[in-house]
């Protein structure tokens, strides 16, 4: 019954960061289980495939725009559900503080954007959110300072929302994904050294799959887990333990 295809029929869902990636397997999860999902962001480079679900409908989003927020939020009669996906990573040049600035402001601000626009509809269907944080909100990395500080940012960004929307009956919980074979990531896993070096700590042997990643995310907004709030859940092939 959890992922039953009409558990969400009559629910409406936005997901950010939905054209490509994890994202993406998110909206078409929840629109394979019945919802009426808006994937929103900016469109991927020519050559990332258009992979959403022809019912998923798409929407133009800068997350950096509260604008644009705001607008998008209003065409809204109903919202249930809103997955926080939009990110980006620069690696090596997150050392350079403008470069810094810009990571932070799209995956922890444009997090925040989002919530604070949608929580007065999400309180009206007692809705509930899930943000995307990372394995390196537990952990730093070297090359990526900007990347980590604002994983590990959303997750308290996650648990101190999951008690201040508590009394408007939204839930708020993150996803944390470990290494997802997605395009973000495509680098690394052309990268033979690198990959092999992940693939020896995962105990799982293998890049996780966005579809994974997606089943959790589509679990914290089902009533199963209806006294969930505040969780960080790592998909992460138990990268996080070894």
């Amino acid at each position: 019954m959890t992922f039953s295809s009409n558990l969400f029929a009559g629910k409406t869902a936005l997901v950010t960061g939905g054209f490509s990636g994890i994202g993406a397997a998110i909206a078409n999860r929840l629109a394979d289980m019945g919802a009426s999902v808006v994937a929103a962001g900016l469109p991927p480079p020519g050559d990332v495939p258009d992979v959403l679900a022809p019912v998923v409908r798409k929407a133009t989003l800068n997350v950096r725009s509260n604008d644009e927020i705001v607008a998008l939020i209003g065409t809204f009669e109903q919202l249930d559900i809103v997955v926080n996906c939009a990110g980006v990573i620069s690696r090596i040049e997150e050392h350079q503080p403008e470069v810094f600035e810009r990571v932070l402001d799209i995956n922890l601000n444009g997090t925040m954007r989002i919530c604070a626009a949608a929580r007065e509809l999400l309180k009206v269907s007692s809705g509930c959110i899930v943000n995307t944080a990372s394995m390196l909100s537990f952990f730093g990395g070297g090359l990526v300072p900007g990347y980590s500080a604002s994983k590990g940012a959303v997750a308290q960004l996650t648990k101190s929302l999951a008690i201040a929307y508590a009394a408007d009956g939204i839930r708020v919980n993150a996803i944390a994904p470990g290494w997802i074979a997605t395009p973000l990531t495509q680098a690394l896993q052309n990268d033979d050294g690198r990959s092999q070096a992940i693939l020896e700590r995962t105990p799982m042997k293998r890049w996780g799959l966005p579809e994974e990643v997606a089943q959790v995310a589509a679990f914290l907004c089902t009533p199963a887990a209806s006294f969930m709030t505040g969780a960080i859940v790592p998909v992460d092939g138990g990268y996080l333990v070894s």
